[in-house]
């Protein structure tokens, strides 16, 4: 091994000085966790950009949470499977995510918001009620990824994150989302770090996806609450299935087919509420948010 770098005198003073700053950032960091002022999810995404935070040890982090203390650092460490030399830019992607579960259930952080899942037929109006309750500002609307084409009414980022299919291969393998499915010959998909960031922030959720996502998102976070948009009848939903000028005859068939299996899948859900009106809904939406 060779002998360390010989530093002059006034490179040892820079590093003497940067590493001043880091303790005063890491100091300041950590009396804002102490009162309250920031979360454990604000200091993991500080920790992308700054690298005093980065190098900050997890133990140092969680001591600094209120209501938490050494002994349960310690015991959480140790069940997360987390060292106690670990740093927070060395934990893994999984262990990211357990820390950010176990404080969005914690009595000393910020109290979470609430996660609706709005799932139902194809046709029966589920963008439409996203669209209303976003404009509202109730709630923070997950946009969800998708490697379907976009229609031309469609904007890329409002309505879907348009992916190519190695991209969101690349994302399922990545852990990147937090339910994702296959519809119709196009995969769909909810990236999960923005959903829990927001949830953490106190954000109310919406998630509009497909029943077979709404079944993981239950799995995954079985606090979530799932509701199933059901049509005022059944003829009013062939009606708007068979009103899509963008589905051709075949496609239509196929659309109508599939919702009658969708349909049955209502018993699974937490709520069921009828789309007669869209601000009826929207308002029911909100309401349970609240309780």
């Amino acid at each position: 091994m060779g002998l360390p770098p010989q530093l002059t005198a006034e490179q040892r003073q820079q590093a003497l000085l940067k590493a001043a700053n880091s303790r005063k950032r890491r100091a300041e960091v950590k009396s804002k966790m102490k009162n309250g002022e920031i979360s454990i999810d604000d200091i993991l995404l500080l920790a992308k950009n700054e690298d005093a935070i980065a190098k900050m040890r997890v133990k140092e982090l969680l001591e600094s949470l209120s209501g938490v203390g050494k002994v349960r650092a310690q015991s959480l460490m140790e069940r997360l499977n987390i060292s106690p030399s670990r740093r927070i830019q060395g934990l893994g992607r999984l262990q990211v995510k357990q820390l950010r579960e176990e404080f969005m259930k914690s009595d000393h952080a910020v109290k979470p918001g609430k996660l609706l899942v709005l799932s139902g037929p194809g046709g029966v109006g589920k963008s439409t009620v996203a669209k209303e309750l976003r404009e509202a500002g109730d709630f923070w609307v997950s946009v969800s990824a998708t490697t379907r084409k976009p229609r031309s009414n469609e904007i890329d980022g409002r309505d879907y994150f348009f992916v190519t299919d190695e991209e969101f291969t690349r994302m399922v393998n990545a852990d990147e989302f937090l339910e994702w499915a296959e519809f119709a010959g196009n995969r769909y998909g909810t990236p999960l770090e923005k959903v829990e960031h927001a949830l953490l922030l106190g954000r109310n959720v919406l998630l509009e996806i497909e029943i077979a996502g709404a079944k993981q998102v239950k799995a995954h976070l079985p606090q979530s609450v799932l509701v199933f948009l059901e049509p005022p009848t059944w003829e009013e939903l062939v009606s708007r299935l068979e009103g899509r000028g963008t589905d051709s005859p075949e496609r239509r068939a196929e659309r109508l087919e599939l919702a009658q299996e969708e349909l049955a899948a209502a018993s699974f859900f937490d709520v069921v509420l009828v789309n007669d009106q869209v601000k009826s809904v929207v308002g029911k939406l909100i309401e349970l948010s609240h309780n």
